[in-house]
């Protein structure tokens, strides 16, 4: 489907066609994390191999950047000139860390409270539930346990022969095809897919830039595609959403409000996918245990 055939018409068919709303009852808060039952974490674990591990959080973004307006505060409590306690004798050091992490530079988690369609959030539940003092419905402690299961990581520049995508660059289903066939992978049920755009390799070569002018993420032709898949978890090393995307009147980033509201799946944002995409590569696989 070309671009000019999308309206704000067709993206409110796609959003109700890929609602999950009452799925797993009309009280769920969890959404897709259902989907990782203890049969798909025995599954996960399965794919251990080597025992490496491989970390995907970006380091916490302290200095500010075109991509980092609002940096994390890092401030030493006591340090080790000032480390003995008053009246003990005891030594130590303290820290204190304030993130304001609904950014671009910082990895970070979306419960299902994060955006809301029409005021409302996953499974129909109403935005106000969201208060000054927190969330009442589809807050993040739903996933309080942790989340285990078997990831999957789809190269998109690998696949295309770039070493990254350009910034404007929106994923098209042909081009996810094209990545599964050529890694020989499948994705199903209860899975925490990640795809990778190349963003790691584009700012170490060109330095950071302001994500909201050019960041690339999926087309919204993929939504349909990720909920035939039954995917617990989408993850990217952007924000999933490509920007500034197609500019339909409110739906900004429609990845974020089908995949949140709709299908109830958890996004995680601004992952370090380099590394990952490496240790895959050199593995010749592209599965493993993923955990949050």
């Amino acid at each position: 489907m070309t671009t000019d055939a999308w309206t704000t018409d067709r993206m409110r068919s796609v959003f109700e066609s890929v609602k999950n709303w009452g799925r797993w009852g009309p009280d769920d808060e969890a959404g897709a994390l259902n989907l990782i039952t203890p049969a798909k974490r025995l599954e996960a674990a399965a794919t251990v191999a080597t025992g490496e591990v491989v970390s995907c959080s970006l380091p916490l973004a302290v200095q500010p950047a075109p991509d980092n307006p609002h940096p994390a505060l890092h401030m030493m409590v006591r340090g080790g000139d000032d480390c003995l306690l008053p009246g003990t004798g005891f030594e130590m050091t303290s820290d204190f860390v304030g993130v304001a992490f609904h950014g671009m530079a910082t990895s970070h988690i979306d419960a299902l409270c994060h955006v809301f369609v029409d005021g409302r959030m996953y499974n129909g539940f109403a935005g106000t539930e969201v208060r000054s003092t927190g969330a009442r419905r589809g807050s993040i402690m739903n996933a309080s346990d942790g989340i285990v299961s078997r990831g999957v990581l789809l190269d998109i520049p690998r696949s295309l022969g770039v070493e990254s995508l350009e910034k404007t660059h929106l994923v098209t289903v042909d081009e996810l095809d094209r990545c599964v066939a050529d890694q020989n992978v499948t994705i199903g049920a209860g899975d925490i897919l990640l795809v990778a755009t190349g963003r790691d390799a584009k700012r170490a070569a060109e330095g950071a830039w302001v994500p909201w002018h050019g960041l690339a993420g999926l087309h919204p032709e993929c939504i349909p595609w990720l909920h035939d898949r039954d995917i617990a978890v989408l993850g990217a090393d952007g924000v999933s959403d490509g920007l500034p995307g197609l500019g339909l009147e409110g739906w900004f980033m429609p990845v974020h409000q089908c995949a949140l509201v709709a299908m109830g799946v958890h996004l995680l944002d601004n992952l370090r996918l380099d590394r990952l995409s490496a240790a895959c590569a050199a593995a010749e696989r592209w599965e493993f245990q993923f955990t949050v």
